[in-house]
């Protein structure tokens, strides 16, 4: 019988089973990106059948980091941000660090929570999902020398001169409202995102701007206020229903907006889409399996998650002064319209009429 040995594996073992160097083992470890994909499959193998833990601990003593990231999001309740966070700890869990998801969501007295390992500095990296938050919050973080870097995903801070990874929310909106334009709608409102957002005013002004491209305009009763919510959907149905003078067409700047639009709707006996189309933004799951289902802006939400998680790697590695020489970075990631249910031509014009 064999000696039993109760030592835990060792990197040296790992590196052993994958055939590669003890250094190469490391590399995976550290910066998987850098190395080819072969052999980042035969080192993560080679780690399941040995057994062998990264210790983290030791392992950012030596280099001096935390061996984490943080995400601020700012309302863990909606679910436009899952897919942004599994694309995010995707990559992350391959470049063997945790992430710690904070909700920035405003409390009772207006002001965005802050976690303060964020502001102490106790995390290698920071990604922002949340537009809204105070400049001073972000950037009052000791240092630049010592501030861990930071990337915008979906919204940003025009004042904060970061990388940015997100979409063209005005031509993509400008897209959604030709759609409807096409199907012959000529009066077309919109309901917006929280005032002072960047994707609101962004959606707002390319709506604007695909009706002017044809001579027409948006009536100011036919823009709805909303915050993001079902909630603001449902009330900008209200307004809609109570008005003598209604678009037959309504893009709302986001999926939760848009459902909440047309549930309450349908239980007012409004039928969507003979008496009225809806355009959503986002694509969010239930947006294919709500009833009718959703005509929508699709955001590669996952694929941005990927990419601000990417980039902000890149940044980690870099020099702090060789992070703010030159302009921010910024992805424009492309997005599609999913046409489905929710859109038809305006009630009395037929399929044929509404053809340019």
């Amino acid at each position: 019988m064999g000696e039993i040995t109760s030592r835990a594996p060792s990197i040296r073992d790992v590196a052993q089973v994958a055939g590669v160097s003890t250094a190469t083992v490391s590399r995976t470890l550290s910066t998987p990106d850098v190395v080819s994909k072969s052999t980042r499959e035969a080192v993560f193998a080679a780690i399941e059948e040995t057994g062998y833990r990264v210790n983290l601990a030791a392992r950012n003593l030596r280099k001096r980091e935390t061996g984490a990231i943080a995400v601020l999001v700012p309302n863990l309740a909606n679910p436009f941000f899952s897919r942004i966070l599994s694309g995010i700890a995707e990559v992350m869990m391959e470049a063997g660090l945790n992430v710690l998801i904070a909700d920035t969501k405003p409390t009772a007295d207006g002001e965005h929570s802050f976690p303060e390992y964020v502001r102490q500095n106790h995390v290698d990296g920071i990604i922002v999902l949340d537009g809204k938050l105070r400049h001073e919050k972000l950037l009052d973080r000791g240092s630049a020398d010592i501030r861990a870097p930071m990337v915008f995903a979906c919204e940003w801070i025009a004042s904060i001169g970061r990388p940015v990874v997100t979409v063209d929310n005005q031509e993509a909106s400008v897209r959604a409202v030709q759609h409807l334009l096409k199907l012959g709608h000529r009066k077309i409102g919109h309901i917006c995102g929280p005032p002072d957002n960047v994707l609101s005013s962004s959606r707002l002004e390319g709506a604007h701007g695909a009706m002017q491209s044809v001579g027409l305009r948006m009536k100011p009763d036919w823009i709805y206020p909303g915050d993001f919510s079902l909630q603001s959907g449902a009330e900008a149905a209200k307004l809609w229903f109570a008005s003598t003078d209604r678009p037959t067409a309504v893009f709302a700047a986001c999926d939760e907006m848009a459902l909440g639009f047309i549930g309450a709707l349908m239980r007012r006996e409004v039928n969507v889409p003979n008496d009225v189309s809806v355009v959503g933004f986002d694509d969010l799951e239930m947006a294919a399996h709500f009833v009718p289902a959703l005509t929508t802006v699709r955001q590669p939400r996952a694929t941005m998650g990927r990419a601000a998680a990417r980039m902000l790697l890149e940044r980690m590695r870099m020099r702090p002064e060789d992070r703010v020489a030159g302009p921010a970075p910024r992805i424009i990631l492309p997005v599609k319209l999913a046409e489905r249910e929710s859109t038809a031509p305006p009630p009395g014009r037929g399929e044929e009429e509404s053809k340019p």
